[in-house]
């Protein structure tokens, strides 16, 4: 008999997601909490009045925390590592002449 340990987030009585992670099912609650905050502070705005619209903008931006970072200047993009360059190829010294002899 195996034994499984399961990290349950539930929000209201009500199982969001499962994870075999206990770090990955923190990170969901943390976002599931970015997602209500925001969700919040769009209801201050006239600019969408739909409630499912607000849940939905809410839930994309937390998923996408960190460009939204990025876009609002909070946080600098990582600056992309330079390519390393291929080391130069030894020349093949063998003459094909003298394989065949």
């Amino acid at each position: 008999m195996a034994v499984i340990v399961k990290y349950v987030v539930e929000r209201n009585g009500e199982e969001k997601m499962t994870f075999t992670s206990k770090a990955e099912a923190d990170a969901y609650d943390k976002m599931l909490d970015m997602a209500d905050e925001l969700f919040s502070l769009l209801g201050n705005s006239e600019a969408i009045s739909d409630e499912s619209q607000r849940e939905e903008l809410s839930l994309f931006l937390a998923q996408n925390r960190e460009e939204v970072l990025y876009a609002l200047g909070a946080k600098r993009k990582p600056s992309p590592k330079p390519a390393k360059k291929a080391a130069p190829k030894a020349e093949d010294t063998t003459d094909s002449d003298d394989e065949a002899a």
